[in-house]
């Protein structure tokens, strides 16, 4: 199931956060739970596993933080998640959604190009170890 995020869901957000995350920002965390961006989880039942934070600045969504628990990664709850998310963003009237990712991660440019993100910049020195690009998608 995907819904909104809530506040008892901060505990396992932030165990998601800092495991499946290089560079997590608790604070952005802060704000999500607080309800000011959108913030989808991913719940199978026993709470989430998988979330997706946005921050709105119409007409574009910057998805700041996508993140799925390591023991699950690879089993769709992130497909899942931006499915829903994409669709959410496009029917409440964003015309695009925004992200930057690692430009050396193989893994998550690979799961971005599937949903049809293209390069719109890079970013050298992005991350604290390496550069970054930006990604772009129209809704």
């Amino acid at each position: 199931m995907i819904r909104e995020g809530r506040p008892a869901d901060e505990p396992r957000l932030r165990a998601i956060q800092s495991a499946a995350l290089e560079e997590p920002w608790p604070e952005l965390l802060d704000v999500a739970v607080e309800g000011a961006p959108h913030l989808l989880v991913r719940d199978v039942g026993a709470g989430p596993v998988a979330y997706a934070l946005v921050v709105p600045d119409r007409p574009v969504a910057y998805l700041a933080e996508l993140a799925v628990a390591p023991p699950v990664q690879g089993e769709g709850h992130g497909t899942a998640l931006l499915t829903a998310l994409l669709d959410r963003l496009g029917t409440a009237g964003f015309e695009r959604v925004r992200l930057t990712a690692r430009a050396d991660d193989e893994r998550v440019r690979s799961f971005y190009d599937s949903f049809d993100f293209a390069v719109d910049d890079h970013l050298p020195d992005h991350y604290e170890d390496g550069d970054g690009v930006a990604l772009v998608r129209p809704l």
